[in-house]
């Protein structure tokens, strides 16, 4: 029997979020870009308190922010894929990576989810998935890292 394929898609856009999960989901979705010759667009966004006004110019001074797309560049690239790196700064990074998705006509949206759990021992998602899964104009792949492990 073989194995099951993973649909096809011509756009996708990567949200990134600067932990290690960004370096597995780039890779997952290079791999099925490199066969079909779609186009990875990797968006990192800011958050931009709301205390600030939203032109602030906070992430283009950061060496951490261009870390992050050179990082997922260098991932596509040794899967031989062009990814897009594009820096947003906005109030919402689930509404952020949801427009962006829109905008670029994407046909796939993936975010990586890392494994946290809140005060408590619950797992904990966040608000930002929940989001893009409820306003994602396409397919949505979310990767949620390993349980880590770390003692109890």
């Amino acid at each position: 029997m073989s194995e099951p394929q993973a649909p096809a898609f011509r756009r996708a856009v990567v949200a990134l979020n600067g932990g290690p999960s960004d370096e597995r989901i780039v890779r997952l979705v290079a791999e099925h870009a490199r066969h079909t010759k779609a186009e990875l667009i990797g968006v990192h966004v800011v958050e931009i308190d709301w205390t600030l006004p939203l032109d602030s110019d906070i992430a283009g001074r950061s060496e951490e922010v261009q870390r992050v797309l050179d990082a997922a560049e260098a991932v596509a690239e040794e899967s031989k894929v062009r990814l897009e790196p594009v820096l947003l700064q906005a109030r919402d990074v689930g509404a952020a990576i949801v427009d962006e998705a829109v905008e670029r006509a994407a046909d796939l949206l993936v975010v990586g989810l890392p494994y946290r759990k809140r005060f408590g021992g619950e797992f904990a998602i966040g608000r930002t998935i929940p989001y893009i899964l409820q306003n994602a104009p396409a397919a949505v792949w979310v990767v949620r890292d390993p349980i880590s492990e770390e003692p109890r």
